[in-house]
């Protein structure tokens, strides 16, 4: 696996200039860790979860947490120049960076089309963005006779969910329902919620994102064979007694709920381990980690804890980590 963490390799290797009128190289497919820590709670060291798939040249999003439109700038890439955006779940800390990159792309009159792919709500949530949107594109820059463009030009929404699969330029797509959430199968929550887990299958490479889950059979069934392996941890505990230490004043039925949620809807070191071991994944890289990392020892600990379960390639993938999708 190469990693490449410099940043000014990273905008070599990448191949995208920002610069207008600059030639660059094509691009070598990669999977670049934008923002590396879980929500809610902002961090100095980690943005909130966000990716880029970078195939034959083209720029796929993997959930837009809040700093992406920056993160995106750091790794060298065109907010211009994304081609779509999947969305695992409709989570704040995993769409909060959303609003930045379409209200940027219609200020800079992007005339390249955006396709938000999402889970059922995608769209309500899209058009909630266009709301927010439309009163400063409304008034635009105050040029009198000036006729701006509507917030929603060239963006569309595809709602996908358990199941569905499509083919796009160099790879083939596929989601299934994961265990972020526990509505029950007869709810109407159950239809309405849904957490995707997805399958990035290249010619000959495969990528799976956990995207945020529980322990889950359908996400070791997809994650099968998988050349790379990109999973969610949290380590529960500690991240329970931050948000008491910052929160004190939380009620203790809030505080019950959230570490329900937190015990139930997403991997610990063990099961992150025990889910790549199962699958049989070539590699493993993790993120959406919580608490966020930051001294090499913190690394070492958790890697330590995953490598108890699982004996291949692992990283615990900082932001702007850079991971080649080939042999």
């Amino acid at each position: 696996m190469k990693l490449l963490k410099p940043l000014s390799l990273l905008l070599v290797s990448v191949g995208y200039i920002i610069s207008v009128g600059a030639h660059s190289a094509p691009a070598s497919d990669a999977w670049i860790t934008l923002g590396t820590m879980a929500g809610p709670m902002p961090n100095a060291h980690h943005s909130q979860p966000a990716n880029a798939l970078l195939v034959g040249g083209k720029t796929y999003l993997v959930d837009a947490g809040d700093g992406t439109a920056g993160q995106l700038t750091k790794a060298g890439l065109n907010i211009k120049n994304i081609d779509a955006v999947f969305l695992s779940h409709l989570h704040f800390d995993h769409t909060g960076g959303l609003p930045a990159i379409l209200s940027l792309r219609w200020q800079t009159e992007t005339q390249r089309e955006l396709t938000i792919y999402g889970p059922p709500g995608t769209q309500q949530t899209v058009d909630g963005i266009f709301a927010f949107m439309r009163f400063g594109a409304l008034g635009h820059y105050g040029v009198p006779g000036q006729v701006p463009a509507a917030p929603q030009s060239h963006v569309k929404v595809v709602e996908i969910k358990d199941g569905s699969e499509l083919v796009f330029d160099g790879f083939r797509f596929s989601a299934i329902r994961n265990t972020h959430y526990s509505w029950p199968t007869d709810s109407r929550e159950y239809q309405q919620f849904q957490a995707l887990s997805f399958k990035f299958t290249l010619p000959d490479y495969t990528v799976v994102y956990t995207g945020d889950t529980g322990p889950s059979d359908a996400v070791t069934k997809l994650s099968q064979g998988a050349d790379l392996l990109i999973s969610e941890m949290m380590d529960v505990a500690h991240t329970v007694n931050l948000v008491k230490k910052m929160s004190p004043d939380m009620p203790p039925m809030t505080l019950q709920h959230m570490q329900r949620h937190l015990s139930t809807h997403h991997l610990t070191p063990d099961q992150v381990g025990q889910l790549a071991t199962r699958a049989r994944v070539k590699k493993l890289v993790i993120t959406h980690m919580a608490p966020g990392l930051v001294t090499p020892e913190e690394f070492a600990k958790y890697r330590a804890e995953v490598a108890e379960f699982y004996s291949g390639a692992i990283t615990i993938a900082n932001d702007l980590d850079r991971f080649e999708l080939h042999e």
